[in-house]
């Protein structure tokens, strides 16, 4: 492939803006194409940093418009080198990493994103943030990121109408396309697989009709709450983690229901209520491996197997005589060895994003309801929809702060009109369109 020379002289190549990128996982690699495209076009500096270098150079086809460099992220000599370079940040690193990059952030002075949620070590530092008029946005992916984007501009929209919200829910799940569905899970993994083993573990809190509703780990998947909209009858959803916190974030104090959710097909929880039962998520408990084959780990799953959900476990490989490999330490290790290996995506496969808002509220004395709905579909296992919509608006966000149209400073999620306009705006752009429906 050419690539025209860049010629630069060293006044502007002092002055070159940098985007610094750390992580180039699974849901990095629409991200690195747009950020190579925009370093292209307006002659900006990316860097981009692993502790697999390897893997960077693989996912920019060794474009000269990104520079990959190979990184431990514990090294703080390493880190705080290449931050110091930076005028924006990236962080896709897992969530329990970001604070160290965080730290660096603040004392060279350089801007943050993030598509993680924003937890207390990162509000600890806030002060710090408003006082060096950085911005950190966190929370600036799909779920949470667009989400958030997308709800407030239907709510203060309607609010600008005189409107009253009186529910809220939003459902949100990376799944596999319909025509790549051949496993009786009706999932397949295009993200983190930790995650998705570890889900719910936390529980979660909600209102609903006035009332809050607090759900254990262990209760979680007990129940399938089915979606009502057309395309998605075999989808359902589980409360996700705490909902209420959010309320004060959306402004809607009044609203009787609020609530956020994570999609699954139906079937998928009957399979994984079983596992979750089982003890078999867990990652606290270490395990002997020696000798130890799956079927002997994955006996306690057996009182909770049924004719619904017996395929799905022995697809797993629950009951395989194979030996568990000797690396994994607990048992949410050897249930992530499976799903990876079990519910991987292959080469041309495509997964699928599927989110769903609806709104309830009062307008002019009459009862109204709104539903808003964004489907997307990955290109293949490498340009997934996930990797689509988690990537694409920390890019976005990144080139708005360059030039200038984001001005905000502080700590924030992208719920200000400053940012979910312009990003809205630009995801459209790039096929990424919620449709609305009124009743």
């Amino acid at each position: 492939m050419f690539y025209p020379s860049i010629k630069l002289t060293c006044k502007k190549l002092f002055y070159l803006k940098t985007i610094v990128l750390i992580g180039a996982g699974k849901s990095a690699t629409v991200l690195i194409d747009y950020l190579i495209a925009e370093a292209q076009t307006n002659e900006w500096k990316f860097i981009i940093a692993d502790s697999n270098r390897e893997q960077i150079l693989a996912k920019t086809n060794n474009s000269p418009f990104a520079e990959a460099v190979q990184l431990d992220v514990m090294n703080e000599k390493q880190r705080s080198k290449l931050i110091e370079k930076a005028h924006v940040v990236i962080s896709m690193m897992p969530p329990a990493l970001h604070f160290l990059i965080a730290k660096d952030c603040v004392e060279y002075r350089k801007h943050l994103l993030t598509a993680s949620y924003l937890d207390d070590k990162m509000k600890s530092l806030q002060d710090e943030i408003n006082d060096r008029k950085l911005l950190f946005l966190c929370e600036m992916g799909l779920d949470p990121g667009i989400d958030h984007m997308s709800a407030m501009k239907i709510i203060d929209a309607v609010k600008a109408k005189g409107g009253k919200i009186v529910s809220f829910k939003s459902h949100c799940g990376g799944l596999v396309a319909p025509e790549n569905d051949d496993n009786p899970w009706h999932y397949k993994i295009s993200w983190n697989p930790r995650n998705i083993v570890m889900a719910g573990q936390s529980g979660a809190v909600y209102k609903e009709n006035g009332e809050t509703k607090t759900v254990k780990y262990a209760d979680l998947f007990d129940v399938s709450n089915k979606i009502i909209f057309d395309g998605l009858n075999d989808l359902a959803f589980y409360p996700n983690r705490d909902s209420l916190s959010y309320i004060p974030t959306y402004k809607l104090p009044d609203a009787a229901t609020f609530i956020r959710t994570t999609l699954r097909h139906i079937d998928f929880f009957k399979g994984w209520n079983a596992i979750v039962h089982a003890g078999l998520t867990n990652e606290i408990d270490a395990v002997d491996v020696a000798g130890l084959s799956f079927k002997k780990w994955s006996e306690p799953v057996l009182p909770f197997m049924h004719k619904e959900n017996e395929a799905m476990l022995q697809f797993l490989g629950l009951f395989d005589d194979a030996i568990v490999p000797v690396t994994v330490k607990n048992s949410a290790d050897i249930l992530q060895f499976l799903v990876e290996k079990k519910l991987k995506m292959l080469p041309a496969d495509k997964d699928m994003i599927v989110m769903l808002h609806e709104f309830e509220y009062e307008l002019n004395g009459k009862n109204e309801s709104l539903k808003s709905c964004l489907v997307v579909k990955g290109e293949d296992s490498l340009r997934t929809a996930m990797a689509k919509t988690v990537g694409l608006p920390l890019g976005i966000a990144a080139k708005l702060i360059l030039n200038g149209v984001v001005q905000l400073k502080g700590l924030h999620i992208p719920t200000a009109k400053e940012i979910y306009e312009p990003v809205l705006q630009e995801l459209e752009s790039a096929g990424i369109k919620f449709i609305e429906t009124a009743g």
